[in-house]
């Protein structure tokens, strides 16, 4: 090997080395809706080891020689309890802290949308299942995806986490992102994946669900026009459809849901600052 080559293959060595020992971690934050990085450091395997929450496995990466576990926390967890990720016989427990996340009211919400009758429950209760398998999925196709792009442009319209009220009735926290883009502009998948779930949702709509591996899926709701079918596998940034206000909506907007380990999550956890 001549002298130019041995520097071509260091050089090369060295930024492979760089890039696995620096990850793009998502952002941490310990409270209902966040993300909790923990080091696994009582686990010596070479492999990964299996690591859960709940009885739901959580996505496990490595950096700079060490384990870690990136969980998905529970909007409805409780900060006076503690939680624990159970891996390789070993408990992590950790505490969160309170985010007293902001109240929306929203009105002129159609009344079927606030208290639908028995027949639209049976179908949201269906519907549901679907998506809930969806968001279930474990798959191992690649190295855990630990930063997202995001989908849509436009301004932020609804933050994630919010407490709501649909006509002065109080709902479920907010468990998404809303993005106010245009009418019927392009929705770009927010990373490389697999489409495990397509469907016109009572209250989301149009809607598809991307699994992207280790317990990661990403959901795009209210679309106007769906591009992809169930079983499609999906590079970073291809269009998946069009941004719209089908389902419960006051206008068209996009709605992002992140879900890791089958918890959804603020998404701008996984985007990095622009």
């Amino acid at each position: 090997m001549n002298l130019t080559h041995l520097t071509k293959s260091l050089t090369l060595a060295l930024t492979l080395s760089y890039s696995i020992n620096t990850l793009a971690l998502p952002s941490e934050s310990r409270v209902p809706g966040g993300i909790a990085i923990i080091e696994l450091d009582k686990v010596t395997s070479t492999q990964a080891p299996e690591a859960t929450l709940n009885g739901q496995r959580v996505m496990v990466t490595q950096e700079s020689g060490k384990w870690l576990a990136i969980v998905g926390i529970p909007l409805k967890a409780k900060i006076d309890e503690a939680l624990t990720v159970k891996a390789a016989g070993k408990s992590y427990s950790f505490n969160i802290s309170d985010n007293d996340y902001p109240e929306q009211r929203l009105t002129g919400i159609p009344s079927k949308y606030v208290e639908p009758d028995p027949k639209q429950v049976a179908r949201w209760r269906e519907e549901s299942k679907v998506q809930n398998t969806a968001y279930k999925t474990w798959s191992e196709p690649n190295a855990p995806v630990l930063e997202l792009a995001m989908p849509a442009q436009g301004p932020y319209s609804s933050a994630f986490g919010l407490k709501r009220f649909f006509n002065d009735q109080p709902r479920a926290p907010h468990s998404g992102l809303d993005i106010a883009a245009p009418d019927k502009s392009p929705i770009k998948v927010a990373a490389a994946g697999k489409v495990t779930a397509v469907g016109e949702y009572f209250f989301n709509g149009n809607t598809v669900i991307v699994d992207h591996g280790h317990g990661l899926s990403t959901m795009y709701c209210h679309m106007s026009r769906i591009d992809v079918k169930v079983g499609d596998q999906l590079e970073l940034g291809e269009q998946i459809g069009l941004v719209g206000k089908t389902g419960r909506v006051t206008g068209p907007h996009l709605h992002w849901g992140v879900s890791l380990n089958n918890t959804r999550v603020d998404p701008l956890l996984f985007v990095k600052a622009q």
